[in-house]
């Protein structure tokens, strides 16, 4: 049994007898374990980006305007203005991607390929990083 959120599976728990007698004959038990196995997945990572994100308070850490500017970056193109770069590493990489992963599993952003998000999300942090540790060219 996987160690996710049990009210997310109850039904599923609690009726195991019912939910393999009307299975259809073509489908086996291992497929049933691998839809069980998703779901359990689905619901811990759910929980854990939102865990994530409340323990670290990452939602005070960045004002509205740099929020702005980092998600048109991530989500659309764009980039990021050096304040924000300093706000976004002050916010740090572990709530950056906690809060990248919970924007996708909103349905308004379904249509998005994840890989492709947190690639640029990546991506995006990698910059600002570069730029933050580059010296700055002496006038």
């Amino acid at each position: 049994m996987c160690a996710c959120h049990a009210s997310a599976l109850y039904p599923i728990l609690l009726f195991p007898c019912v939910i393999f007698s009307i299975l259809p004959s073509s489908l086996n038990v291992s497929s049933v374990l691998v839809v069980l196995f998703l779901t359990c997945w689905a619901v811990m990572v759910t929980k854990g980006n939102d865990q994530i994100i409340k323990e670290n308070n990452c939602e005070s850490k960045m004002g509205l305007p740099c929020v702005l500017e980092a998600f048109t970056s991530i989500f659309n193109t764009g980039s990021i203005s050096n304040k924000c770069c300093g706000e976004l590493v002050v916010l740090g990489k572990v709530c950056h991607l906690a809060l990248v992963k919970r924007t996708l599993e909103n349905p308004l952003f379904k249509d998005l390929n994840p890989a492709t998000i947190i690639a640029k999300s990546i991506k995006t942090w990698n910059k600002i990083l570069a730029l933050i540790d580059s010296p700055s060219p002496s006038t």
